[in-house]
């Protein structure tokens, strides 16, 4: 499929600057950032950083998505006279009135966004963005960001995770906008299902948007609406080489062939579904793919589908397949699939060979991974529920944390671990062993000088009981880079198809052992010796009592 043209990117932006305006935050960011700017503090340079706790759906990894929309907030950003006297309304009466003036003027012009790129694979507890500016600003950025991040991010890694289990011939359907949590949520998740792994989608307007290819088939409700073929308008069709036959006569007569080759019952074929294939075939010769279980598959749905799939064939025509959307889809698909080979060997119609199967009937990820050991003949998987709504886990549970103010580190203690942040500007570096597996991420300083490839390194693992190791990489790579700088995107933003290869290169990167959808290996993050040395002496000033306001 072609990419976006440049009329359809201008509409993609116009549309997410009217999806995500900067209003769309939670109110204390205005109340903070009030308060900043009454103190005086509101120009104060301040660091924060994206990151999440644990790996989603207890696997060994994560998938970073979002990034560009977050580029086009940024870039867009900016209070509109409505948005202001919205403000004035909503926050309390004493609100100076000089601070809205400040909201009037203010933009993302001295903010700096750091970032690993987009579609690259991710762990816990590694930083993955970097907002830097004004403290008032980056602070009003908090909310906006972590909703573009967190749920973009953990869709995509649901997709990533069922492609896993489909493997890499089967192709995937996302087909989950009536099941999404609203418009956006199906938009969302529409865009980066297909970035995650997914080939197709069934949102038309998530192809007009991004790019992706959007495929579908027909609903029971349109088999159910036929009764006779009397409905059957017109009646005719036009065969490939330009002769007027009747597709009636003519399907009725493979129909009887199909039942005498199968010992089937003619009388148990339903005819409104007849009926129903027969329309849509003469609406569509060259794209026929319905539905087959809307009665019964093996005594109506399945003989119904051959007799106009060979009819078709007969004026030169190539159907397209089947969809099973109940029951049994493997062994149903297996029985589809002799009849196929039956018909194609017997009437001597190779086209027949070829026919795909579609299953879709709430396929979840243990149901998937099911399709990769039982005996099945299914080419295409339409997944909705699961996928969208990400029933395994609901939130990646991204957070945004201050790490810096006015050049000097700042550190959450909190009595629960798990909680507690790690201070200061810093950067992130991938450790790739001898065969190019990944095998640690290095979370050091900013200003250390970066760890160089064959030479040994000393690190402190998270989760660990405070113990040095010694590793040494065979590669490192730099993950974060510049993105966003005086009000600019620095880097050029992707289509869906091209983040979408970026994820699966990132993907074929990472070990086998990190990739199970069951028990995988956990992968190593670490601290550099001067990050944990910076750390500990952080939590050794919060317990000194000269710190605390009451001290004597």
């Amino acid at each position: 499929m072609a990419a976006p043209s440049r009329s359809t990117c201008n509409v993609t932006e116009r549309s997410f600057r009217e999806r995500v305006p900067p209003l769309l935050t939670d109110l204390y960011q205005f109340t903070m950032a009030y308060a900043y700017w009454r103190a005086g503090r509101h120009q104060e340079h301040a660091v924060f950083e994206i990151f999440f706790r644990d790996n989603p759906f207890d696997g060994g990894f994560s998938l970073l998505a979002g990034l560009d929309d977050c580029l086009l907030f940024l870039r867009s950003f900016r209070f509109t006279e409505e948005d202001v006297e919205f403000l004035r309304s909503v926050l309390p009466p004493a609100t100076d009135p000089a601070f809205f003036q400040f909201l009037r003027d203010l933009d993302c012009s001295g903010v700096t966004l750091r970032c690993i790129p987009e579609g690259t694979v991710v762990f816990a507890r590694v930083p993955l963005m970097e907002v830097a500016g004004p403290l008032a600003v980056v602070q009003l950025l908090e909310t906006s960001l972590l909703c573009l991040v967190n749920y973009a991010s953990l869709v995509c890694s649901n997709a990533a995770r069922f492609r896993l289990a489909a493997g890499p011939r089967r192709k995937l359907l996302e087909m989950g906008l009536r099941r999404a949590q609203g418009p956006d949520g199906g938009l969302t998740a529409s865009r980066y299902t297909y970035i995650g792994g997914f080939d197709f989608t069934s949102n038309v307007q998530a192809g007009f948007l991004f790019g992706i290819p959007v495929a579908g088939t027909m609903a029971h409700s349109y088999i159910t609406s036929f009764t006779s073929l009397e409905e059957v308008r017109p009646q005719t069709v036009v065969a490939a080489n330009g002769d007027l036959v009747d597709f009636i006569s003519l399907t009725k007569g493979w129909l009887s062939r199909v039942c005498e080759l199968l010992g089937a019952e003619s009388g148990k074929v339903r005819e409104g579904e007849l009926a129903a294939f027969l329309s849509y075939a003469i609406a569509y010769p060259q794209n026929f793919l319905p539905v087959i279980d809307s009665y019964s598959v093996s005594c109506s749905g399945l003989l119904n589908f051959c007799a106009v799939a060979l009819a078709l064939c007969e004026l030169g025509y190539k159907p397209v397949g089947v969809r099973l959307d109940s029951g049994d889809l493997c062994r149903q698909s297996v029985d589809v699939r002799c009849v196929f080979r039956c018909c194609s060997e017997h009437f001597s119609i190779p086209a027949f060979g070829s026919l795909i199967i579609v299953g879709t009937n709430n396929i979840s990820e243990q149901s998937m991974a099911e399709l990769s050991w039982k005996e099945n003949e299914i080419d295409v998987v339409g997944v909705g529920t699961h996928l969208v709504t990400c029933t395994k886990q609901p939130s990646l549970g991204c957070v945004y944390k201050l790490v810096e103010v006015r050049g000097r580190p700042r550190m959450k203690i909190s009595e629960d671990p798990e909680k507690s942040t790690v201070p200061g500007r810093k950067a992130v570096y991938r450790l790739l062993d001898a065969e190019g597996h990944p095998f640690l991420d290095l979370v050091s300083l900013a200003m250390e000088t970066p760890p160089e490839a064959g030479v040994p390194l000393s690190c402190y693992p998270l989760g660990c009981d405070n113990s040095a190791v010694s590793v040494t990489p065979a590669q490192v790579i730099s993950l974060c880079q510049e993105m966003f700088v005086k009000g600019q995107v620095t880097q050029p933003l992707c289509s869906a198809a091209e983040t979408r290869a970026k994820v699966q290169s990132s993907l074929q990167t990472l070990h086998p052992r990190h990739k199970r959808l069951q028990e995988p290996d956990s992968y190593t993050v670490a601290l550099s010796d001067r990050l944990q040395n910076l750390v500990a002496e952080i939590q050794r000033g919060s317990s000194d009592d000269s710190n605390c306001v009451l001290a004597n």
